[in-house]
């Protein structure tokens, strides 16, 4: 097997240090790869590199780019979907779907970089009013730090880099170091399809040396994070004057109420708890099921359970790969332990070999385990019973967090009903609760973010300012 030897970029220059980080893929334990790390010299060069640049690119210019990428990653799907599957342990299914969802978003990207994104106010309006017109234009920041996790190895990290290009917005990548191949040969082709390298640093190195460093420096202009809700709130704290937007945990429920499309219920419970082997910050973490309709449901999803086989994730079979690694794995089962010494009982899977833990359904799972008050990375599918809509808001409320949330019912009043009292950032209606496209505004409340949304649009409002002025009219 040949392991691949990569480099922190500064500036599209490769960084040369004798420091190693190893990548290993979850399934095997086998080194998979090599990145070379970064250093504080490094990273002050690639800050003076960003603001030094001198690249004013014409949206035309950064449509082109963005078009360009889309078309070599379309090329190169199936080694990015290896990539993918070898360093984060998921499924064939899951990367071939991830690289088509970064497609998405460098077409959605492109798209909005052609788009005018002024405004005009007339100023004689009102008896106070003159005879001029206010404009407004956007300009990009000086410089964006961008900081990925590791479950969406590709999607994370150009739902980061595509709105900077867009806007125009010099940055630096820093990925999670548990899944840096696929980011560094993302930012690769970047560079392939014209991208000016001063645009443009990935590094990896330590929390001391690197991240926190880039975090407090006050020549960045925006740090935009992904990732745990313990590093958010570290960032929120130690980021200074400087804008964040700060996308953390999820513990997404789905509601079944007892009038719901029974098929259909089950198919979204069983997507969302385990696509992407349930570590998505939007993965359904709890099941809130109708009293009248829980036993029905639970045969039923039971048996749809069956369907995810978990296996070799290079396997075409398999549908649940590994978790990121066997610490993650071991945690799962410990909740699981502890969920079924307070009465829950295991009807499927449960088993955990390495960094895989089988799809787990358990019932009489009590509210107050933590794998229902925290969040559970994994194919995990706690139901629980409620008695009616108020009892599954109720629930749902109780959590520290607020991302994201669904309701399968066929009565319009009680989905409105779900959608204005239920406090997270998303609520979808007969549909998984991560449900989105790429371009759409997503981001959750309480421990779940600060309210500042990500999506294409979104984020290039994040990573520009608003001028505004005036003239005679």
């Amino acid at each position: 097997m040949t392991i691949l030897e990569l480099q922190s970029y500064v500036a599209g220059e490769p960084v040369q240090s004798d420091d190693k980080l190893e990548v290993n893929d979850p399934y095997t334990g086998e080194i998979i790869g090599t990145v070379s790390k970064a250093g504080p010299k490094d990273l002050n060069r690639a800050i003076e590199r960003a603001l030094e640049c001198a690249v004013t690119l014409t949206r035309y210019q950064r449509h082109e780019i963005l078009l360009r990428a889309r078309t070599l990653l379309l090329e190169r799907s199936e080694e990015f979907s290896d990539l993918i599957t070898s360093e984060a342990g998921l499924c064939k299914r899951e990367s071939v779907y991830e690289v088509g969802r970064a497609c998405d978003v460098l077409q959605f990207a492109s798209i909005e970089a052609l788009h005018d994104d002024g405004q005009i106010f007339s100023c004689d309006i009102s008896p106070q009013g003159k005879a001029r017109k206010i404009f407004t234009i956007r300009e990009p920041l000086p410089l964006t730090v961008a900081i990925t996790p590791f479950n969406h190895p590709l999607n994370q990290v150009a739902h980061k880099l595509a709105p900077a290009i867009a806007a125009g917005t010099p940055t630096i990548l820093k990925p999670s170091e548990k899944t840096p191949l696929t980011a560094i040969r993302f930012v690769e082709l970047l560079y392939e399809a014209g991208l000016p390298a001063t645009m443009l640093s990935i590094l990896l190195g330590d929390v001391d040396e690197i991240v926190e460093p880039m975090v407090t420096d006050s020549r960045v202009s925006l740090v935009s994070f992904t990732g745990g809700v313990p590093v958010g709130k570290r960032i929120a704290e130690i980021a200074g004057y400087k804008k964040t937007c700060l996308e953390l945990g999820g513990n997404a429920p789905l509601i079944v109420l007892d009038d719901a499309d029974m098929e259909l219920a089950v198919k979204l419970a069983a997507e969302g708890c385990y696509r992407n082997s349930g570590q998505r910050c939007t993965a359904v973490k709890r099941l809130l099921i109708h009293e009248k309709i829980h036993d029905e449901f639970v045969e039923l999803f039971v048996e749809k359970s069956r369907e995810y086989i978990c296996g070799n994730p290079k396997d075409p079979k398999t549908r649940v790969g590994t978790v990121i690694d066997e610490k993650s794995s071991k945690y799962l089962e410990a909740v699981v332990t502890e969920a079924v010494e307070l009465g829950a009982k295991i009807l499927l899977g449960g088993k955990r070999t390495g960094a895989q833990i089988e799809p787990t359904v358990l019932v009489n799972v009590p509210r107050l385990c933590k794998m229902v008050v925290e969040e559970s990375f994994g194919p995990l599918a706690p139901i629980m019973k409620i008695k009616d809509l108020d009892d599954a808001i109720d629930l749902t409320n109780s959590t520290a967090f607020g991302l994201s949330s669904g309701i399968v019912t066929r009565d319009m009043e009680l989905a409105i009903k779900a959608i204005k009292r239920i406090r997270t950032g998303t609520v979808n209606v007969n549909e998984v609760p991560g449900y989105r496209i790429e371009s759409s505004p997503f981001g959750g409340v309480k421990d779940s973010g600060l309210g500042v949304k990500e999506g294409v649009i979104e984020a290039i409002k994040t990573m520009t300012t608003v001028k505004t002025f005036s003239l005679p009219w």
